[in-house]
């Protein structure tokens, strides 16, 4: 890297986990899932009516146990993708296990889901760990109506790492070896977005869009095109089968999101956020003493102090740290204990994985653990990406000691709560301690762009995703880039009304995400639903942190009714995603439009 920011020295510690791919304790704890597997259908196969509080605990156990095998490798592919003894490994070790439970553990939810609901409910009046695991069995019942024979879902199981998904793992290996030349140096991707992003110049971001979407170009969206229709191929002919009535129903169903409160998400964000956005970015053009933005301008950074600002991993930590200590104490010491203990990994590296994710996981025993994963090159996106990791890392460990194993993981689009939630605590700390109005307006542009990211951009990706799923057979290169155009300027304007959008036909080719079906929309969701959440801080005063710990704690037992209930708050009222996208977006709009006219910039 060019300039050092400290992240260098933030590697994460798996040891306590495995010494390494050869550790004879991988394949001992191997040995002892397989015979755990083998033995849970020996004992509970045609007994769940008598046994289904016993077998749930077991499943915890089993759970618990695989979940250290297959994170702990995930965790090291994702810092070398390169690395051929990781790559033999996962793939070996996902092939036996996805064998393994197909044959035994497939006939689990199938006769779960056929059980009298008179049955379990005598049973939950004398166990204790099965009343405790009642939304888990309720949620599992739901989907009773899509489920296959017990052959056929045992077949699936086992060809699972073989099938259209074993594509989008490769797509990773593939991504990190994407390679563009700038100014004499090789540069991965994520460097070459940070300085699309972060660059002063706008002729250079200008070509430095041209480089990325030239370099993803050819081969790669040869390749990415191929993953795609491999992926949305697999679904339909599956969701068909399934009996699913649309692309995103499956997705609706495991977020526990009624179909018209996700439709209604789209709409606001189509109706209320696009035209605020548009009218930030007229705002941005003029601050930019730009005659007309181009797409590579989206994202620039407007430094309104005259200096170039990188932040330390350190000093970002240290304002995590104090944003999350300034709301909650608990929060905070989670925090602590994940770097004191090496949780973090945090430089950019050869053959690394692109982007940021958090895993957390309850390991054998009960224990909750949190692995947070950066790219971190010190600019002020990369702070909020630190918050927003962590957030899910407190979410995880709360919710991983409140409900265990099979229960702690919450949906898609409750998971970005906490990630969210911590991102405007750590905006607000900054902007507490912010002097003055230039400071406060540079501050608000990047958090705006920031939502703007989150809230819109992913709304867009979504629309992207029902076309490509809803279009009939198998799509070219040229048509993912003219319906990726269409999804885009549906949100920001026609080519020249905003932007200008050369060089941008490429760029649908290298997010993963895509490769999770409909994932994306739970981002603007969770950004929307929190910023009402956060809204209500003021309000209940002092109840609030309670009841917000409360509400990490649940996991995935509640869905979006019951979670938000003791706040007052409902997100099946229509009113609730405009009163988000007004009380965020629009208010930050508001402000920022009102501090560049004071400050005498436009």
């Amino acid at each position: 890297m060019d300039k050092k920011t400290g992240a260098e020295n933030v590697r994460w510690d798996l040891s306590f986990m495995y010494k390494g791919p050869d550790d004879p304790a991988i394949d001992e704890d191997l040995t002892k899932l397989m015979t755990m597997a083998r033995l849970f259908e020996e004992r509970y196969r045609g007994n769940l009516h008598i046994l289904l509080g016993e077998a749930l605990k077991d499943m915890c156990e089993i759970d618990m146990l695989s979940s250290k095998i297959v994170v702990y490798l995930f965790l090291n592919q994702s810092v070398n993708l390169r690395d051929e003894k990781f790559l033999k490994r996962t793939s070996d070790i996902n092939t036996e296990l996805n064998t393994a439970f197909g044959q035994h553990l497939t006939f689990f939810d199938l006769e779960l889901v056929r059980l009298d609901d008179a049955i379990i409910k005598a049973q939950a009046a004398k166990d204790t760990f099965l009343q405790q695991h009642l939304s888990y069995v309720i949620d599992a019942r739901k989907g009773r109506a899509h489920i296959f024979s017990e052959e056929v879902e045992c077949a699936l199981a086992k060809r699972s790492s073989l099938s259209a998904a074993s594509w989008a793992s490769f797509f990773d290996e593939v991504a990190a070896d994407l390679v563009f030349k700038w100014r004499g140096k090789n540069k991965n991707l994520e460097e070459m977005t940070h300085i699309l992003s972060n660059h002063s110049s706008p002729s250079v971001r200008a070509k430095a869009l041209k480089v990325i979407n030239d370099g993803l170009s050819g081969n790669f969206a040869k390749f990415s095109a191929q993953t795609l229709n491999m992926i949305t191929g697999a679904k339909s002919l599956e969701d068909k089968e399934r009996g699913y009535p649309h692309p995103m129903a499956s997705r609706n169903d495991s977020n526990k999101i009624p179909d018209e409160v996700v439709e209604a998400l789209h709409t606001a964000v189509k109706n209320i956020a696009s035209p605020i956005m548009k009218r930030y970015y007229k705002l941005k053009a003029k601050l930019l003493k730009l005659p007309k933005l181009k797409w590579s301008d989206r994202n620039a950074k407007l430094n309104l102090r005259g200096k170039s600002e990188i932040t330390t991993f350190e000093d970002a930590l240290k304002i995590v740290l104090n944003a999350y200590r300034s709301f909650s104490p608990t929060l905070a010491e989670i925090v602590e204990d994940a770097v004191k203990n090496k949780r973090i990994d945090a430089p950019v590296t050869p053959n690394r994985r692109g982007g940021a994710y958090n895993y957390s996981i309850v390991l054998p025993g009960n224990k909750p653990v949190s692995f947070t994963f950066l790219n971190y090159l010190g600019s002020k996106r990369d702070i909020m990406t630190l918050a927003h990791e962590l957030g899910h890392g407190v979410h995880g460990i709360l919710a991983g000691k409140a409900q265990g194993a099979l229960m702690f993981r919450a949906p898609i689009a409750f998971a970005e709560t906490a990630s969210v939630f911590g991102e405007m605590t750590t905006f607000n700390h900054l902007r507490a301690t912010t002097g003055g109005e230039r400071e406060l307006l540079a501050l608000l542009l990047s958090k705006i762009d920031d939502m703007a990211n989150t809230a819109v951009r992913q709304i867009g990706f979504s629309n992207f995703e029902q076309r490509i799923h809803s279009a009939n057979g198998r799509l070219s290169i040229e048509e993912f880039c003219k319906i990726w155009l269409e999804s885009t300027q549906e949100l920001y304007g026609k080519d020249g009304e905003i932007f200008t959008y050369e060089n941008t036909e490429y760029l649908w080719s290298y997010i993963s995400h895509f490769h999770r079906p409909f994932y994306v929309y739970g981002y603007s969701f969770g950004e929307l639903l929190t910023q009402s959440l956060y809204a209500e801080r003021e309000k209940l005063g002092d109840k609030f942190e309670l009841l917000y710990l409360e509400m990490l704690r649940s996991g995935g037992t509640k869905d979006a009714v019951a979670l938000l209930k003791p706040f007052g708050l409902d997100p099946t009222n229509t009113e609730f995603w405009r009163h988000g996208i007004e009380v965020s977006l629009g208010k930050m709009v508001d402000e920022a439009e009102t501090l560049a006219k004071n400050l005498k910039l436009v």
